[in-house]
């Protein structure tokens, strides 16, 4: 995996007659990881450059997130760019109002693994369950060393026969376990959907993507864009199906200055 800012100087070659579509993952890529999902924020200077991005007419900005959308429109308050939220299940933007159809009793079971966790850990110093609406986050990062293994065994014992009867499905993050309905969607068929509305939309112009992320959850994104487009893994040089890598939250910031640079260079 290649350092992505010893490529930059490229990217003006690379972008030459094609607009970005730049896809941009918050916890651990835009904002550092927290304790807490609730202190998670921008610092001013990534906040700016990412207003500046969405006002370029080169490029097209949309934030993709595990957290809702109304949580991460929140956090983030810039007009004119696209939200995804809970891992592509929900999307807002210009035009653009979308909700994955979930089977009506999703809700129910959602709600009754919820009752179920809190009941099971409240005696876990810790860890807490975040209900997201269509999803649910069971959050460890806080549990001392020693208590993990039994967190992990509270949470599959009791996901396990709601798993069985695919009735959910779960996917592991870091120091996180999602609870999510039983359809064939994530961040990678959500970007791929939102790529083809862009590419029907503007004809004229190729839409050149770029998405940087730091989780397992963002290598559904990787591998949609593999070959398609540029893929950013933020964190240590490792095994990832992105094509890049970049070592933190600063150097992303880095990158999207350089981006930004060359988006006002395209004609």
């Amino acid at each position: 995996m290649k350092h992505f800012l010893a490529i930059c100087d490229k990217l003006k070659k690379v972008l030459a007659g094609k607009t970005i579509f730049l896809f941009l993952d918050y916890d651990g890529t835009l904002a550092p990881l927290v304790d807490r999902p609730g202190r998670a924020f921008l610092t001013k200077k990534t906040k700016r450059l990412l207003i500046n991005l969405a006002k370029n007419r080169n490029c097209k900005v949309a934030i993709v997130s595990g957290r809702r959308i109304k949580d991460i429109k929140k956090r983030v308050r810039i007009k004119k760019i696209i939200y995804v939220g809970n891992h592509g299940l929900e999307i807002y933007g210009p035009k653009i109002k979308f909700e994955a159809k979930i089977h009506p009793k999703f809700p129910a079971t959602l709600s009754s693994i919820k009752e179920e966790l809190n009941k099971k850990l409240s005696k876990v110093d810790g860890a807490f369950v975040e209900d997201k609406g269509l999803t649910l986050s069971l959050h460890y990062r806080c549990v001392n060393e020693r208590d993990i293994p039994d967190v992990k065994t509270i949470f599959h014992e009791t996901v396990s026969t709601h798993l069985a009867g695919d009735k959910i499905k779960v996917k592991a993050g870091k120091m996180v376990f999602e609870v999510r309905p039983p359809i064939t969607w994530d961040k990678g068929k959500a970007i791929l959907w939102l790529l083809a509305r862009q590419q029907f939309a503007n004809k004229n112009r190729k839409a050149l993507p770029f998405y940087f992320g730091d989780d397992t959850t963002d290598e559904d994104a990787f591998r949609a864009l593999r070959k398609r487009g540029i893929t950013v893994f933020v964190g240590s040089s490792g095994e990832s199906h992105a094509e890049y890598y970049l070592k933190s939250t600063q150097e992303v910031a880095r990158a999207l200055k350089q981006i930004l640079k060359y988006c006002s260079t395209i004609e």
